[in-house]
């Protein structure tokens, strides 16, 4: 029974986190859509986790924050919203990086897992 009331903790935080985000037309109205394409690293033998593309439109919630893919990883993960506010103030259209996750678990090293990214954005067409 923990575990289930744990689980919807941490729903419950999400679900806020994304109101607080609020819209993607609310915090970047001259953006159509921000497209992530991400490979999730690890630290072991099969180093790639994952590649994932993750899209967003203006109606979608402005929370661009990766949770990290390692299970026992505590407050982990990947902030990608000053790369997103840093590529729209700049007006540039799309950035590649690595963020490495600083979560913390006595089972896990230093750097454990890491997302090499793309980030692109389209702007909207100015009026003539």
């Amino acid at each position: 029974m923990q575990h289930k009331q744990n689980y919807m903790e941490k729903l419950e935080l999400k679900r806020q986190g994304m109101l607080a985000a609020g819209l993607v037309s609310d915090r970047f109205p001259g953006i159509s859509s921000i497209v992530f394409r991400m490979t999730y690293y690890q630290k072991t033998s099969d180093p790639i986790l994952m590649v994932r593309t993750v899209n967003f439109f203006p109606t979608d919630y402005a929370c661009f924050r990766m949770d990290c893919m390692r299970e026992e990883c505590t407050n982990g993960g990947f902030d990608l919203a000053p790369i997103v506010s840093s590529l729209v103030k700049t007006r540039k259209k799309s950035v590649k990086g690595k963020i490495v996750c600083n979560g913390k678990n006595e089972n896990l090293r230093p750097g454990h897992a890491s997302i090499a990214y793309e980030v692109s954005v389209q702007y909207n067409k100015e009026p003539r």
